[in-house]
Protein backbone atom coordinates (compact mmCIF):
# COMPACT_ATOMS: atom_id res chain seq x y z
CA UNK A 1 0.00 0.00 0.00
CA UNK A 2 3.09 1.92 -0.33
CA UNK A 3 1.90 5.29 -2.57
CA UNK A 4 4.93 7.94 -1.22
CA UNK A 5 2.27 10.00 -0.01
CA UNK A 6 2.01 11.48 3.35
CA UNK A 7 -0.81 9.40 5.09
CA UNK A 8 -2.51 10.00 8.05
CA UNK A 9 -4.87 7.44 9.14
CA UNK A 10 -7.63 7.46 12.06
CA UNK A 11 -10.09 5.10 13.03
CA UNK A 12 -11.19 1.36 12.78
CA UNK A 13 -13.78 -0.13 11.03
CA UNK A 14 -14.41 -0.40 7.13
CA UNK A 15 -11.76 1.69 5.00
CA UNK A 16 -12.34 5.40 3.51
CA UNK A 17 -10.03 6.96 1.27
CA UNK A 18 -10.43 10.79 0.89
CA UNK A 19 -8.66 12.49 -1.65
CA UNK A 20 -8.58 16.83 -0.13
CA UNK A 21 -8.88 19.51 -3.25
CA UNK A 22 -6.67 22.52 -4.46
CA UNK A 23 -4.36 24.86 -2.04
CA UNK A 24 -5.08 23.42 1.23
CA UNK A 25 -4.01 19.43 2.59
CA UNK A 26 -6.01 16.83 3.42
CA UNK A 27 -6.13 18.44 7.41
CA UNK A 28 -8.01 21.65 6.33
CA UNK A 29 -9.94 20.17 3.96
CA UNK A 30 -10.96 17.20 5.83
CA UNK A 31 -11.22 18.85 9.04
CA UNK A 32 -14.78 17.97 9.85
CA UNK A 33 -14.82 14.87 8.41
CA UNK A 34 -12.26 13.36 11.41
CA UNK A 35 -15.08 12.39 13.39
CA UNK A 36 -15.95 9.60 10.97
CA UNK A 37 -13.02 7.48 12.54
CA UNK A 38 -15.37 6.52 15.64
CA UNK A 39 -17.10 4.13 12.44
CA UNK A 40 -14.49 4.11 9.57
CA UNK A 41 -10.53 3.26 9.24
CA UNK A 42 -10.27 7.30 7.43
CA UNK A 43 -7.37 7.15 4.63
CA UNK A 44 -6.02 11.02 4.65
CA UNK A 45 -3.17 11.41 2.00
CA UNK A 46 -1.88 14.68 1.20
CA UNK A 47 -1.80 14.74 -2.99
CA UNK A 48 1.78 15.40 -4.57
CA UNK A 49 3.39 18.43 -3.51
CA UNK A 50 1.17 18.86 -0.14
CA UNK A 51 2.59 18.54 3.00
CA UNK A 52 5.64 16.23 2.86
CA UNK A 53 4.58 14.58 -0.31
CA UNK A 54 6.61 14.96 -3.23
CA UNK A 55 5.72 17.08 -5.68
CA UNK A 56 4.96 15.87 -9.74
CA UNK A 57 6.28 18.31 -12.34
CA UNK A 58 2.76 20.12 -11.67
CA UNK A 59 -0.67 19.04 -10.27
CA UNK A 60 -2.31 16.77 -12.38
CA UNK A 61 -5.59 14.73 -12.62
CA UNK A 62 -4.30 12.14 -14.13
CA UNK A 63 -0.73 11.70 -13.78
CA UNK A 64 -1.47 11.65 -9.47
CA UNK A 65 -4.11 8.84 -9.81
CA UNK A 66 -1.88 5.86 -9.89
CA UNK A 67 -0.11 6.58 -6.31
CA UNK A 68 -3.91 7.08 -5.19
CA UNK A 69 -5.19 3.91 -6.46
CA UNK A 70 -2.46 1.97 -4.67
CA UNK A 71 -4.43 3.39 -1.13
CA UNK A 72 -7.04 1.62 -2.04
CA UNK A 73 -5.45 -1.79 -0.93
CA UNK A 74 -7.80 -4.90 -0.86
CA UNK A 75 -10.83 -2.19 -1.37
CA UNK A 76 -11.68 0.90 0.29
CA UNK A 77 -14.51 3.35 -0.48
CA UNK A 78 -13.63 6.58 -2.66
CA UNK A 79 -14.32 9.99 -1.74
CA UNK A 80 -12.66 13.10 -3.36
CA UNK A 81 -13.62 16.58 -3.99
CA UNK A 82 -13.33 19.55 -5.90
CA UNK A 83 -10.09 18.55 -7.87
CA UNK A 84 -9.69 16.03 -6.11
CA UNK A 85 -13.16 14.91 -6.74
CA UNK A 86 -11.88 14.58 -10.57
CA UNK A 87 -8.79 12.86 -9.62
CA UNK A 88 -10.92 10.21 -7.56
CA UNK A 89 -12.67 9.62 -11.03
CA UNK A 90 -9.59 8.27 -12.69
CA UNK A 91 -8.62 6.11 -9.33
CA UNK A 92 -11.63 4.47 -9.66
CA UNK A 93 -11.04 3.83 -13.21
CA UNK A 94 -8.02 2.53 -12.63
CA UNK A 95 -9.21 -0.17 -10.11
CA UNK A 96 -12.40 -0.17 -10.01
CA UNK A 97 -12.23 -3.92 -8.14
CA UNK A 98 -11.13 -2.24 -5.18
CA UNK A 99 -13.68 0.15 -5.09
CA UNK A 100 -16.38 -0.59 -2.70
CA UNK A 101 -18.33 2.78 -2.99
CA UNK A 102 -17.21 6.79 -5.41
CA UNK A 103 -18.52 9.64 -3.74
CA UNK A 104 -17.84 12.89 -5.43
CA UNK A 105 -18.51 16.48 -4.94
CA UNK A 106 -18.19 19.16 -7.33
CA UNK A 107 -15.63 17.58 -9.85
CA UNK A 108 -14.78 20.47 -12.30
CA UNK A 109 -15.22 17.87 -15.05
CA UNK A 110 -16.46 20.95 -16.95
CA UNK A 111 -16.63 19.06 -20.60
CA UNK A 112 -19.15 17.07 -19.46
CA UNK A 113 -21.14 19.94 -19.66
CA UNK A 114 -19.52 22.47 -21.70
CA UNK A 115 -22.54 22.93 -23.92
CA UNK A 116 -23.90 24.45 -20.92
CA UNK A 117 -23.56 28.23 -21.00
CA UNK A 118 -22.96 28.60 -17.12
CA UNK A 119 -19.85 25.92 -17.46
CA UNK A 120 -18.76 27.18 -20.90
CA UNK A 121 -18.45 30.88 -19.10
CA UNK A 122 -16.63 29.08 -16.08
CA UNK A 123 -14.38 27.38 -18.56
CA UNK A 124 -14.19 30.48 -20.49
CA UNK A 125 -13.01 32.50 -17.19
CA UNK A 126 -10.83 29.76 -15.98
CA UNK A 127 -8.38 29.72 -19.31
CA UNK A 128 -8.15 33.80 -19.10
CA UNK A 129 -7.17 33.30 -15.17
CA UNK A 130 -4.40 31.04 -16.13
CA UNK A 131 -3.48 32.86 -19.32
CA UNK A 132 -0.47 34.53 -17.57
CA UNK A 133 -1.14 33.21 -13.71
CA UNK A 134 2.62 34.59 -12.77
CA UNK A 135 1.26 37.55 -13.70
CA UNK A 136 -1.27 38.12 -11.16
CA UNK A 137 0.14 38.01 -7.45
CA UNK A 138 -0.34 35.13 -5.23
CA UNK A 139 -2.91 36.56 -2.86
CA UNK A 140 -4.80 38.10 -5.97
CA UNK A 141 -4.48 34.93 -7.90
CA UNK A 142 -6.21 32.52 -5.21
CA UNK A 143 -9.30 35.10 -4.60
CA UNK A 144 -10.17 35.31 -8.31
CA UNK A 145 -9.77 31.28 -8.18
CA UNK A 146 -11.59 31.17 -5.05
CA UNK A 147 -14.30 33.68 -6.49
CA UNK A 148 -14.64 31.61 -9.54
CA UNK A 149 -15.53 28.18 -8.13
CA UNK A 150 -17.66 29.45 -4.97
CA UNK A 151 -15.34 28.53 -2.32
CA UNK A 152 -16.28 30.06 0.84
CA UNK A 153 -12.75 30.06 2.69
CA UNK A 154 -10.94 33.35 3.69
CA UNK A 155 -8.01 34.35 2.20
CA UNK A 156 -6.04 36.17 4.76
CA UNK A 157 -4.36 39.61 3.64
CA UNK A 158 -1.34 37.74 4.29
CA UNK A 159 -0.17 34.06 2.90
CA UNK A 160 0.85 31.89 5.40
CA UNK A 161 3.53 29.34 4.00
CA UNK A 162 0.58 26.41 3.45
CA UNK A 163 -0.95 28.90 1.52
CA UNK A 164 1.89 30.10 -0.69
CA UNK A 165 2.78 26.87 -1.34
CA UNK A 166 -0.89 25.78 -2.20
CA UNK A 167 -0.93 28.41 -4.98
CA UNK A 168 2.03 27.87 -6.55
CA UNK A 169 0.63 24.34 -7.04
CA UNK A 170 -2.25 26.07 -8.30
CA UNK A 171 -0.79 27.99 -10.76
CA UNK A 172 0.77 25.10 -12.31
CA UNK A 173 -1.81 22.65 -12.33
CA UNK A 174 -3.12 20.74 -15.01
CA UNK A 175 -6.61 22.74 -16.57
CA UNK A 176 -9.53 20.56 -15.26
CA UNK A 177 -11.33 22.34 -17.60
CA UNK A 178 -9.43 19.77 -20.10
CA UNK A 179 -10.46 16.76 -18.67
CA UNK A 180 -12.25 14.08 -19.82
CA UNK A 181 -12.91 11.54 -17.26
CA UNK A 182 -12.90 8.03 -17.81
CA UNK A 183 -16.92 7.68 -17.19
CA UNK A 184 -17.34 4.56 -19.42
CA UNK A 185 -15.37 2.72 -17.27
CA UNK A 186 -16.99 3.93 -14.36
CA UNK A 187 -20.35 3.48 -15.38
CA UNK A 188 -19.53 -0.28 -16.61
CA UNK A 189 -18.20 -0.84 -12.62
CA UNK A 190 -20.64 -1.87 -10.84
CA UNK A 191 -19.66 -0.13 -6.93
CA UNK A 192 -22.57 2.49 -5.58
CA UNK A 193 -21.54 6.31 -6.45
CA UNK A 194 -23.03 9.54 -5.41
CA UNK A 195 -22.40 12.50 -6.81
CA UNK A 196 -23.24 15.86 -4.63
CA UNK A 197 -23.15 19.22 -5.45
CA UNK A 198 -23.31 23.09 -2.82
CA UNK A 199 -26.33 24.28 -4.70
CA UNK A 200 -24.49 27.31 -5.56
CA UNK A 201 -23.77 27.23 -8.91
CA UNK A 202 -25.39 26.76 -12.02
CA UNK A 203 -22.52 25.61 -13.36
CA UNK A 204 -21.47 23.21 -10.96
CA UNK A 205 -25.07 21.25 -11.16
CA UNK A 206 -25.26 21.07 -14.63
CA UNK A 207 -21.57 19.20 -14.72
CA UNK A 208 -23.05 17.20 -11.12
CA UNK A 209 -25.96 16.10 -13.15
CA UNK A 210 -24.50 14.96 -16.36
CA UNK A 211 -21.88 13.18 -14.50
CA UNK A 212 -24.28 11.30 -12.72
CA UNK A 213 -26.20 10.23 -15.59
CA UNK A 214 -22.89 9.40 -17.33
CA UNK A 215 -22.01 7.13 -14.59
CA UNK A 216 -25.47 5.79 -13.20
CA UNK A 217 -24.91 7.98 -9.76
CA UNK A 218 -27.13 8.93 -7.14
CA UNK A 219 -27.39 12.70 -6.82
CA UNK A 220 -27.37 14.44 -4.11
CA UNK A 221 -27.31 18.45 -2.70
CA UNK A 222 -25.85 19.87 0.49
CA UNK A 223 -26.04 23.61 1.14
CA UNK A 224 -24.66 26.25 2.67
CA UNK A 225 -21.09 26.47 2.27
CA UNK A 226 -21.61 27.10 -1.84
CA UNK A 227 -18.20 24.85 -3.21
CA UNK A 228 -16.74 23.98 0.21
CA UNK A 229 -19.31 21.18 0.55
CA UNK A 230 -17.27 19.41 3.16
CA UNK A 231 -16.95 22.15 5.33
CA UNK A 232 -20.58 21.83 5.77
CA UNK A 233 -19.72 19.26 8.42
CA UNK A 234 -22.55 17.73 9.82
CA UNK A 235 -24.81 17.70 6.93
CA UNK A 236 -22.53 16.61 4.62
CA UNK A 237 -21.69 13.89 6.99
CA UNK A 238 -24.63 12.43 7.07
CA UNK A 239 -25.47 12.25 3.37
CA UNK A 240 -21.67 10.79 3.29
CA UNK A 241 -22.05 7.95 5.70
CA UNK A 242 -25.54 7.36 5.03
CA UNK A 243 -24.43 6.13 1.60
CA UNK A 244 -20.96 4.66 2.85
CA UNK A 245 -23.25 2.33 5.19
CA UNK A 246 -25.67 1.91 2.63
CA UNK A 247 -22.69 0.61 0.13
CA UNK A 248 -20.93 -1.39 3.20
CA UNK A 249 -24.81 -3.49 2.89
CA UNK A 250 -24.96 -4.05 -0.30
CA UNK A 251 -21.55 -5.36 -0.04
CA UNK A 252 -22.40 -8.04 3.01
Amino acid sequence: MDSGLELEVLGEGPPVLFVHGDVVPATVSWAKQRQLARRWRLLLPNRAGFGASPALERSDYEAEAPALAALLGEGAHLVGHSYGALVALYVAALRPDAVRSLCVSEPPALQLAADVPAVAQMIADGRELYRDPDAIPDRAFLGLFRSGVGSIRATPSELPAELRRGVELLKRERPPWDAHPPVEAIAAAEFPKLVISGGHSPAFEAVCDALAAAIGADRAEVSGRAHSIPAAGESYNRVLEDFLAAAEGDAA
